[in-house]
Formats: structure tokens, C-alpha cells, sequence
């Protein structure tokens, strides 16, 4: 009960500072995402600017005009020998090994044909050559894999905006840590995506929205809810079970999600309230024991109530979320295939969360963002057998700081992320550079290094330095 009144206490005091008037106000800070998803574009989420002006010219344009493609080579790996402590008396080996090698091409099409109407559409190529995980999970034999990342139509008339086909629903004003932005589904398959701005998959949804002169109502509707892919054989996320992991069978059940979301402006201010029905991203296995040797997933639908805050003081942004999620399943797992899975307790909670942070413009060329979340089941020791325990209990969640500059007329940008757990068990550290070598090619690269110890989720990574390169090739 303590822990609750101090939790409370702690967001309330939290939500008088981001909705306090300000004096004056700059421009809000955008903070541009430098770790790049493997060259996976970023579109701009303007969709009433230009895109929508009476202007038919665009229509007389090279339909060729509206194509952007990048083509990107990269390889990472980890590079450091040593051994990770997994038990006592058991040291697990790491070697320096390429992981990814793999071409990749990215093409993007966006196109208003018509006044009010816009088309847009991007997809991506990658093909995996020799010492690429992808590649020897293929049998040693170059792998090829396409995707669909966003494909819709979208129809503007008046205040009104009708959005159908894949795309991203975000909520939350926390960059990169926000308790409410579980709309979309995520990918973490390579250590290079490590921020969940790159990491978001697109779903196919219809997304009405209405803008008024101070506020505006936005919902979706999602007829085909996906769910976080599983990790691929040889990835650095993936450990080779002792039992199968299946797909999630359908059943010809009728899956659906639903949300709704209402945002008012104020001078130096925006608040949000939001309602949705969801399902949990992450599936949950049962028990192989029970199941001959498979670990059958399954499904967790569950409710969400969020209120999100933001506030500008001159150069700074502070922000503010909230979510309340009703049902979801209190053991919950971040990395299915671990041993964990073996006795699950199978218990439905409420939870609270929080994120908050801010955003800070230090020059035009520098700036730093902090979020950090904060998560509590409630009731959380009810219902459970004697001897159970649950993954999370307590106080749980993760913070993380970033820095940008950007250097040679803006050619260069160095970027460092750290990012680690509140329970101070692991921390991530990452350096990246990315020069602009003319209009056509370009070039990246990261340093990662990873510490944990035996109660973090990363402890298989203890130690790990990962270095990664890119050159990229766009017309």
C-alpha cells in the first residue's frame, strides 16, 4: 500500500510541473532518430500540409518523380572474445563473430494524384549473403525477404482525414519510451534497432481523424491485430529451445482492435485522453510440458485508458504519460524460448504505468532528450501458489538518455544513446556516426557495448561489444 501512495504521489507531482503555465514559448524540438533500422525510411506524418493543397501541378510531375529508393550494404557482428557467468561454475562462450551481412534496397512512393487523395507506399529487400545469420538459418544458401512496410490510402475533405491500409498508430509524447505506445507491434531482431522508432511495424487499420480548431478526435480500427515477430534462428535474440515454439493459430477467430483518442491544444500545451481495446503484442506460450513438446501460443486481450501531457518552456519540452491497463497477463516475457517459459503463472492483473521526460534544443545543432517509464502490477501478490514468483514485481521499467550533434553543415551527425533498467542491471551504451558524402551515398557506423549481470534479461550479452557499418546509395 506504501508503495502505491508513494507511486501515486510521484505521478501527480510529475503532472502539476508538465501542465504548468510557461512565461514564454519557442518552437517545440523534434528530435530526429539516428539509429537507423537498417535503412528503413522515417515518413513525415504531416498529411495535411502540401500533400493536400487544391495546387493540381504535382499531378503533371513524372509519376517516376515520386519514387525514392536506397540501396544500403551492411555488416555488424560482435567482436570481443569472453565468456558470460549463466550459472555457477558455468561459463557460457562468446566469440567475435559476423552476424548480419546482407544488400539491402528500401523504396518509397508517395504521390497526392489527386486534391485531397494521397497514396503512399514503401517496402524493402534484403538479401543475405555468407556469414549472415539469415544466411546459414537457410542452409547456408543465400536468403532473400521482402516486406511491405506502409501501404495506404488516405482521403482528406474538409476536417475530416480517412486513412486505410498498413501504417503506425503512436500515442504518447515520451520519445522512445512511452507506456502507450503498444498500438503497433515491434522487431528487435538485430542489436542495430535499438530504438523503437525504428523498431514499429506497420498494420492494416483505418484511422478516421478530426481536426478542430483547438482539439481533435482520432480512432482506429484494426480488423487483423498482428503480433511481435519471434526471433529468427541465429539472431542474436534467439535461443535454441528445448521444445517448439508454434505459430499463433487463428482459428478463423475474429481478432479486432480498436481506439479512440481526443487532444486539445493550449499556448504551450498539449493534452490527451485515450480509451482502446487491445491485444497484447507479445504472445504468450503455455506450457510445453502440457502440450507434448510444443509451446502453443496465445493470445491476451486486455483494456487501456491513457492520458499524455506536454509542455514547452523555451527550448525545452517536458512530456507526460499515463496508462492504466486492465487484464493483462502478469507474466509476460520478453524473450520466448528462455527457461522461464517452463512455469508461467497464468494470472491476469491491472497495471499502472508512467513515462515522462523531456526534450532540450542546447543549440540548433546540439540537443538531448531523457525518458524515463515506470510500471506496477496491482494486487500483485494475489493469487499466487506458494513457491510462485513473478517476472516483474515491485516497481519496474527502464530509462534512457540521448545526444545528438550535428557538424559540416549538417553532413555529419554523431549520436550517443545510453539505456539501461531502473533496477540498475543492465546498461547499453551506443556511439554512432553518419556523413552525408554528397546527394547520393552515404555512410554509418555504431559501437555498442552491453553490461548486465545475472538479474537483467540481457545477462546472455554481458560484456558484448557489437560493431556495425553501412554505406547507402540513394536516388
Amino acid at each position: 500500500m506504501i508503495e502505491i501512495k508513494k507511486f501515486v504521489g510521484f505521478v501527480a507531482t510529475t503532472l502539476l510541473i508538465a501542465l504548468h503555465p510557461a512565461s514564454a514559448q519557442d518552437d517545440v524540438l523534434v528530435i530526429d532518430n539516428d539509429v537507423q533500422f537498417e535503412g528503413d525510411f522515417t515518413f513525415d506524418d504531416d498529411l495535411f500540409g502540401a500533400a493536400f493543397d487544391e495546387d493540381s501541378s504535382a499531378n503533371t510531375s513524372s509519376w517516376l518523380d515520386d519514387f525514392t529508393i536506397k540501396i544500403s550494404q551492411q555488416f555488424s557482428g560482435q567482436v570481443n572474445n569472453h565468456g558470460v557467468n549463466i550459472a555457477p561454475g558455468f561459463s557460457l562462450p562468446r566469440e567475435a563473430d559476423l552476424e548480419t551481412n546482407r544488400l539491402g534496397a528500401n523504396i518509397r512512393y508517395q504521390n497526392a494524384f489527386a486534391p485531397g487523395w494521397l497514396l503512399q507506399a514503401s517496402g524493402q529487400i534484403r538479401s543475405y549473403w555468407k556469414d549472415d545469420y539469415e544466411y546459414e538459418a537457410g542452409g547456408d544458401k543465400i536468403d532473400t525477404e521482402y516486406r511491405v512496410n506502409e501501404l495506404f490510402l488516405q482521403r482528406s475533405l474538409g476536417q475530416h482525414s480517412l486513412k486505410f491500409g498498413r501504417q503506425t498508430v503512436v500515442w504518447g509524447e515520451t520519445v522512445g519510451n512511452s507506456v502507450l505506445d503498444v498500438i503497433n507491434t515491434t522487431e528487435f531482431r538485430d542489436f542495430n534497432i535499438i530504438d523503437i522508432e525504428d523498431a514499429r511495424l506497420n498494420q492494416t487499420m483505418l484511422v478516421w481523424d478530426y481536426f478542430g480548431e483547438n482539439s481533435n478526435f482520432s480512432s482506429f480500427v484494426n480488423l487483423y491485430p498482428e503480433f511481435n515477430p519471434a526471433a529468427v534462428r541465429g539472431s542474436p535474440f534467439f535461443f535454441e529451445p528445448q521444445f517448439n515454439l508454434t505459430d499463433y493459430d487463428r482459428d478463423s477467430s475474429m481478432l479486432f482492435e480498436a481506439g479512440t483518442q481526443w487532444r486539445r491544444s493550449f499556448e504551450g500545451s498539449d493534452i490527451s485522453f485515450m480509451a482502446a481495446y487491445l491485444y497484447e503484442n507479445q504472445l504468450r506460450y503455455e506450457d510445453p510440458a502440457s502440450r507434448i513438446g510444443d509451446a502453443v501460443a496465445e493470445t491476451n486481450d486486455f483494456f487501456l485508458l491513457g492520458f499524455s501531457a506536454n509542455r514547452a518552456i523555451g527550448k525545452l519540452l517536458l512530456n507526460f504519460d499515463l496508462a492504466y491497463s486492465h487484464d493483462v497477463l502478469a507474466d509476460s516475457f520478453s524473450f520466448p524460448g528462455t527457461a522461464s517459459l517452463a512455469n508461467p503463472v497464468d494470472l491476469k492483473k491491472d497495471q499502472i504505468g508512467t513515462s515522462m521526460g523531456f526534450e532540450y534544443a542546447i543549440s540548433n545543432e546540439q540537443s538531448v532528450s531523457l525518458g524515463i517509464q515506470a510500471q506496477m502490477l496491482l494486487d500483485e501478490d494475489e493469487g499466487l501458489l506458494p513457491g510462485q514468483s513473478l517476472i516483474n514485481d515491485g516497481v519496474f521499467g527502464s530509462w534512457l538518455v540521448r545526444y545528438s550533434n550535428t557538424l559540416m553543415n549538417s553532413d555529419l551527425v554523431i549520436s550517443s544513446t545510453l539505456q539501461g533498467d531502473l533496477a540498475a542491471n543492465s546498461l547499453l551504451a551506443l556511439l554512432g556516426a553518419d556523413y552525408t558524402i554528397n546527394d547520393n551515398w552515404a555512410v554509418g557506423g555504431q559501437i555498442i557495448s552491453i553490461t548486465s549481470n545475472d538479474e537483467s534479461s540481457l545477462l546472455f550479452f554481458a560484456e558484448d561489444v557489437r560493431l556495425s557499418a553501412t554505406i547507402t546509395y540513394s536516388f
